[in-house]
């Protein structure tokens, strides 16, 4: 499939026939003046605005630049995910248009083709609102084949130069405008290098999130559900704060042994539904409460401290260069109602026998590395592992599981429920999971997505927690 993404640029051009305004650019057309009050929108194009903006496309695209013999439609055309954007003015009048549309939907690997505009303005406003409306429909990845002279332009408006090509059998440059999804979640956990600094031991443990407890082979974690979930849906805040807890002691090799609460609440009512949460999390997970605190008349708060016992834990920090990553996730299950795109729910559905084998899985693999997918995201999680390790990572992003019913930018952005990744060794498995290798830890520092066609883009450029390598 031809893909061609013309950004037309210079002022607007002199009303006449198309080729009468030898100073305008190639492509542009011809419309009347507008006053500088009247700026056009941007708007999803209605079935009449398609087809002008198909006729537009056809005098730009055929008749005056011969890129395409009779008509420049393609298959992209009549993809239903397809999104076409037009650019309208007060009176309704298509000033120009672009599409947006998906190269791998699965992936969220979209293109920008097939722009036309009046002049460079509309232009620049077209391609900042396709760039706007590929990232709502879950892109990771964003091209675009633009012509030489037009790259400068393309660069100002913060598409990154990757390669020459050809497109429309005329030279094209190959550009990416960088989708900061994986990054913006991962984020969340970059101030705890100076927050912590000084802190915490500089031993191996740094960036787990549990740590054995010198002298002993038991494993301690500890976790705190965020206050508004715990105001907003206390029971389900209670059962999360047990399946993290868990999930924790599980991702070191441990064997959960109990868990201590802290409560906090505006009043008893409020505080048992955290509670009945609680209850039924210690129950699945085989976590039993062995004490705690309990506060009332307070603003919502919970948090989890679990124990453990591992012999030999298995740290996040024993990756090194070369190690395959590999992803161990549960599928099942669905968006938490209320938390779609953010929470997937598997856990509640499963059995306290199908619990344990999944929380076994690390204990019984033993790999390398291991550490449990948090709110970072997947993608944030396998980071912070490559950081403790000291390395870096590629991820061949087709490779990793996921469910048919989340998208894959949802899906490598939230918290799954039960999901594990490891470096290194056998990898986790069981019965009700999914394994997967997906990736190799690398001696160049920083993440990368590898594409089904050989491309690699950046997904993080930096450590995610500035904690640094563990010793």
């Amino acid at each position: 499939m031809n893909d061609l993404l013309e950004l037309l640029s210079g002022p607007a051009p002199r009303v006449g026939a198309a080729g009468s305004s030898p100073g305008r650019s190639r492509g542009a057309v011809p419309s009347p003046r507008r006053s500088a009050a009247a700026q056009p929108v941007v708007v999803e194009a209605s079935a009449a605005q398609r087809a002008a903006y198909r006729a537009l496309r056809r005098r730009a695209f055929v008749e005056d630049q011969g890129l395409f013999a009779g008509h420049d439609e393609d298959a992209a055309d009549l993809d239903p995910l397809t999104i076409v954007l037009v650019a309208v003015d007060l009176s309704g009048d298509v000033l120009g248009g672009v599409r947006v549309h998906p190269e791998d939907a699965r992936l969220g690997w979209w293109r920008g083709s097939r722009l036309v505009a009046a002049d460079g303005r509309i232009g620049a406003q077209l391609v900042q609102a396709a760039c706007a409306r590929a990232a709502t429909a879950g892109a990771l990845r964003f091209d675009a084949h633009v012509q030489p002279r037009l790259v400068k332009f393309f660069a100002r408006l913060g598409w990154e130069r990757i390669r020459p090509i050809e497109a429309a059998g005329a030279p094209h440059v190959l550009m990416r405008f960088p989708m900061t999804r994986l990054a913006d979640t991962a984020a969340v956990k970059a101030p705890l290098g100076s927050l912590l600094h000084g802190l915490l031991p500089q031993d191996r443990w740094l960036g787990d999130d549990g740590v054995p407890v010198p002298g002993t082979d038991v494993i301690a974690c500890v976790d705190a559900i965020v206050p508004a979930m715990v105001e907003r849906d206390p029971e389900w805040a209670g059962w999360c704060g047990m399946l993290v807890t868990a999930h924790d002691l599980s991702a070191m090799g441990a064997e959960a042994t109990g868990a201590l609460d802290t409560v906090g609440g505006r009043d008893a009512a409020h505080v048992e539904a955290i509670l009945d949460g609680v209850r039924a999390g210690a129950e699945a997970f085989g976590l039993p409460i062995l004490g705690g605190h309990t506060h009332l008349g307070v603003p919502a708060a919970l948090s989890v401290t679990g124990l453990g016992r591992a012999p030999d834990p298995i740290p996040a920090s024993g990756g090194t260069p070369g190690d395959a990553i590999s992803v161990c996730a549960d599928l099942t299950g669905g968006w938490r109602p209320g938390y779609t795109g953010r929470q997937w729910d598997s856990t509640s559905s499963r059995t306290r026998e199908q619990l344990a084998a999944m929380l076994g899985a690390v204990r019984a693999a033993r790999p390398h590395a291991a550490k449990d997918v948090s709110m970072a995201g997947l993608v944030g999680t396998i980071g912070m592992l490559a950081e403790a390790s000291g390395t870096g990572a590629t991820i061949d992003v087709a490779a990793i599981p996921k469910p048919s019913s989340a998208t894959f930018a949802d899906w490598l952005t939230c918290f799954p429920g039960f999901a594990v990744v490891s470096a290194g060794g056998p990898a986790p498995t069981s019965p009700e999971t999914v394994t997967a290798r997906c990736g190799t830890l690398t001696a160049e520092p920083g993440m990368r997505l590898r594409w089904p066609d050989g491309e690699l883009t950046t997904a993080l450029t930096s450590a995610p927690t500035g904690l640094g390598r563990a010793c």
